[in-house]
């Protein structure tokens, strides 16, 4: 009886610290950290297994740990929600003193973890940590720029990598921080779109013009348009080391007109469906539009 006991509050345990770092979007997030490295990495600056490995989880620390203070801010609110409300801290499960150790203990750990490899990487961990929990969180009952402030932590990941990759901070790293950037907004507000009702509850404002309308829809496409651009950059000779074969520009283009046609089809329906489609279809995308460089980089 005592072992099964144990067994449930280990499980327990492990169950909510994946839920209040957010295991699911921390792996997603670290998968373009890695991305990014792989993409910095060349003759001067030779592949390591065990700089991939601290990124890797200083990365999910840094994520993990913004995470775990936003749900110690937002208890109440997430209490609120459908969605939220059975989390760990809203719920009851863990206090919000256990959540708030758990996060500054990741914060040491990931911070520490990243300036071993250089005090560049821990410096933009330390800003994301710190956009997220102290400026973004806040707004985000206040105003629909919140989502604008949030993409730039949001685009931190991918150019991390570069810059632990290099210890530089240039166009390349410019580059890839502008493309992960523009996707926040689409990404961010097909879920604010399909959430609404939701998020409503709370009062957070999420969507552009407060209501699921032609304006947002607007502003979507106008976003998707821009991370298309941004994301053909590379082919065009003028990033630095970043560069793209045109081959990979194709691909890129096809990437970002797939995702430009379920932007254009919520404009026309502006339903939850179509908003949850763009959404699931923003997570590939940028997760294509990765591997397309990677294989592109090591492939030429």
């Amino acid at each position: 009886m005592s072992a099964t006991k144990n067994t449930f509050s280990l499980k327990s345990i492990f169950l909510d610290f994946k839920e209040i770092t957010k295991a699911g979007l921390a792996i997603s997030v670290l998968f373009s950290s890695i991305a990014g490295y792989l993409l910095g990495v060349n003759a001067e600056h030779p592949f390591s297994w065990s700089v991939l490995a601290v990124l890797s989880i200083g990365g999910y620390c840094m994520v993990g740990a913004s995470n775990a203070f936003n749900q110690v801010i937002e208890k109440d609110i997430d209490a609120l929600m459908d969605r939220t409300k059975n989390r760990p801290v809203p719920s009851g499960r863990m206090s919000s003193k256990m959540a708030l150790a758990v996060a500054s203990l990741l914060t040491i750990i990931g911070i520490s973890l990243l300036y071993t490899i250089n005090a560049k990487s821990a410096m933009f961990a330390a800003i994301s940590i710190f956009l997220y929990t102290s400026v973004y969180t806040p707004l985000k009952t206040v105003t629909s720029l919140s989502v604008f402030v949030g993409a730039f932590p949001g685009a931190i990941p991918f150019m991390l990598g570069w810059v632990a990759a290099t210890g530089d901070f240039g166009i390349e790293a410019g580059t890839l921080f502008l493309i992960q950037f523009f996707w926040q907004f689409p990404h961010f507000w097909a879920i604010g779109w399909f959430l609404y009702e939701d998020y409503e509850k709370a009062g957070i404002f999420m969507l552009p013009t407060g209501k699921k309308d032609k304006g947002t829809a607007m502003q979507i496409m106008l976003y998707t348009i821009w991370l298309i651009i941004a994301s053909l950059l590379p082919v065009l000779g003028y990033t630095g080391q970043l560069f793209i074969t045109p081959i990979a520009a194709i691909l890129v283009f096809l990437l970002g007109f797939w995702m430009l046609f379920y932007a254009v089809r919520l404009y026309q329906l502006r339903t939850a469906k179509a908003a949850r489609t763009l959404m699931l279809v923003s997570v590939s995308y940028i997760s294509l539009l990765q591997i397309v460089y990677i294989v592109d980089k090591f492939l030429r």
